[in-house]
């Protein structure tokens, strides 16, 4: 027991900077026993103060008259370790934050580890694990090795009974690079006062910031500090626990509690988004911050994360009913020029198809939420009924109801429209849009293939409703059996009505508007088969070439069946045909148009 006194005040007063020359004792001001040059020392060192205190047991154990002489000495001696320990701690701490910093040592957990946990270990290190060794980058080594100096000095100064002058340093130093960190990130520690008093536009920069802080925070910031806190202070579960809670536990309580405050605040359609980027951003990091949090003592953090989670949840219910009491309290009586698309349409389309974006939150938020449906759904509502399985979850049973809600709206303001053929337009168009956009978003998944093609079919009827009012008639200005010879005061009658039937739907019809390309097309086709066909036939049994030497021909014959297609395509794009009105002085020549 003396010789290992003797040994260790060989090394401790050599290494005792109050004895040096440097009479600084500025932790920083003094050569490092763990630097390059010193390493072997430093495990030597390490050694010789395990040795003090296994000498320092048997002393205090052994009453001989020599005993207590030495045990003073071996305390003394081992208070003047301690002291030197305690500064190299705090050097090694300060001097490689650079390699401490919580990134680079989060990406310690994915690579097995080939550096010891004591200096002792080193004796061991075989030549495979030095090579290990020599494959990892530089970077990384250096943080490796500086986490384990900083274990093997903890381990000797909790060994040696000084855990609190360890855990005091390295809680200030630790603590002060969290805090900085997530000032960095833009986290404050917000009251809800402060937060509701702030205007959308500033707040939703915080929201901003605070999205970008919380993956940080968790996947880098609070992930590495939690990696290296167990490992220096592997040694006891405990302490570790008191370590990384003293560090962690006020920054990530603000990083936590920021979106709960907000969630509290005055809610609008419009922050819907910003609220389930939060309730998402906390949903998708929930395993890690349950992992990383996981100790008793942080059990506050965990539970703020989780009000926030419900508080989060909690306003997007109330926004989606907001939401929806919003459509059906629309009472704007305007109507669109032309039968094109209602801004409400377009507002709500746009809207739903960016809710069903977040469709996986918006699952877990209503799951236990029952839809209040004041009647029975209609039939058409999703589809056949053989195809409930596949849309009957919550999230798709809510937005297919907006939208029908929505549709309900459309109906009534296509009664504004005085032509009943421009309120079917009007319908035709409207859910037309709808469908496109459920065919180019997420919508078609959650809402299905069934109820895309239900309301595509109720598209065409509304369009086949629009073509029957809107043009019935010019079909009815012509005969039945249009090459049923018939007598000639009948067919200049039949040319008469056309030509005003067509020139009055025509001219009506010019500010119209379909701005579905594939929809107009289609009702282009359908009119052509309709009409022209008929008219074709009449006008060659009765306005052709043979007919050209009767005078009346040249003022009652207008148009050629060609001339029909030539005006059709200058319908449906709104703001008049590019050719102006019919003129009831246009000939039957080609018209250019």
């Amino acid at each position: 027991m003396e010789e290992n006194i003797e040994v260790a005040e060989l090394l401790i007063t050599k290494w005792d900077f109050h004895s040096s020359n440097n009479n600084n004792s500025s932790y920083c001001n003094i050569d490092s026993l763990f630097s390059g040059d010193s390493r072997d020392e430093a495990k030597q060192y390490l050694t010789a103060v395990k040795g003090l205190q296994k000498a320092m047991q048997y002393l205090a154990s052994n009453h001989s008259g020599n005993s207590h002489n030495n045990l003073v000495r071996a305390q003394t001696l081992m208070q003047t370790a301690m002291k030197r320990l305690e500064k190299e701690f705090y050097q090694i701490l300060k001097s490689n934050r650079a390699y401490l910093d919580p990134e680079s040592v989060s990406t310690h957990s994915s690579r097995p580890s080939v550096s010891r946990s004591s200096f002792s270990d080193f004796e061991d290190e075989s030549e495979n694990e030095r090579d290990d060794n020599d494959n990892i980058p530089e970077v990384e080594r250096i943080s490796l090795a500086a986490m384990d100096d900083l274990k093997a000095i903890a381990d000797a100064m909790i060994s040696a009974g000084y855990t609190r002058e360890c855990l005091k340093i390295y809680k200030i130093i630790r603590k002060s690079i969290v805090d900085e960190a997530l000032y960095h990130l833009g986290v404050e520690s917000l009251t809800f006062q402060q937060v509701q008093k702030m205007d959308w536009e500033a707040l939703e920069v915080k929201i901003k910031h605070w999205l970008n802080a919380v993956k940080m925070g968790v996947k880098t910031l609070f992930y590495g500090e939690r990696i290296l806190c167990d490992h220096v202070f592997a040694v006891s579960d405990k302490i570790r626990e008191s370590c990384f809670t003293e560090i962690s536990k006020e920054g990530a309580l603000a990083l936590f509690g920021f979106p709960e405050n907000v969630a509290k605040c005055k809610k609008s359609p419009e922050k819907m988004f910003r609220i389930l980027d939060m309730y998402e951003a906390i949903s998708d990091l929930w395993a890690e911050i349950e992992s990383i949090f996981g100790f008793e003592s942080t059990s506050i953090v965990r539970s703020t994360a989780v009000n926030s989670l419900v508080r989060l949840g909690e306003a997007v219910r109330t926004m989606l009913t907001d939401f929806e009491m919003a459509i059906q309290k629309d009472s704007s009586k305007s109507v669109v020029p032309g039968g094109g698309i209602h801004p409400l349409t377009r507002y709500v389309m746009n809207y739903i198809s960016f809710l069903a974006d977040y469709s996986g939150s918006l699952s877990d938020i209503v799951a236990d939420w029952p839809l209040a449906i004041p009647s029975p759904l209609p039939e058409s509502f999703f589809g056949s009924p053989d195809n409930e399985e596949s849309i009957s979850s919550p999230i798709s049973v809510r937005l297919a109801w907006l939208i029908l809600v929505m549709l309900c709206k459309l109906d009534g303001k296509a009664a504004l429209y005085k032509d009943v053929s421009l309120s079917y337009l009007f319908l035709a168009n409207n859910l037309q849009y709808v469908v496109g956009k459920v065919r180019q978003s997420y919508l078609k998944f959650l809402l299905g293939d069934e109820w895309v093609t239900r309301h595509e079919k109720k598209v065409k009827q509304y369009a086949a409703n629009y073509e029957r009012m809107g043009w019935s008639k010019v079909i009815a200005s012509l005969p039945e059996n249009p090459t049923a010879e018939i007598p000639l005061d009948r067919v200049k009658d039949h040319f008469r009505k056309f030509n005003l039937a067509f020139e009055e739907a025509y001219t009506k019809q010019t500010s119209w508007v379909i701005p579905d390309p594939k929809l107009r097309d289609d009702v282009k086709i359908s009119l052509a088969r309709r009409i022209v066909p008929l008219y074709k036939e009449f006008f060659e049994m009765y306005g052709g070439v043979q007919m050209r030497k009767e005078m009346w021909v040249e003022s009652l014959v207008r148009y050629t069946p060609d001339d029909l297609g030539n005006y059709w395509s200058d319908l449906f794009y709104g703001g008049g045909s590019s050719g102006g009105s019919v003129s009831s002085s246009s000939s039957r020549g080609g018209r250019s148009r």
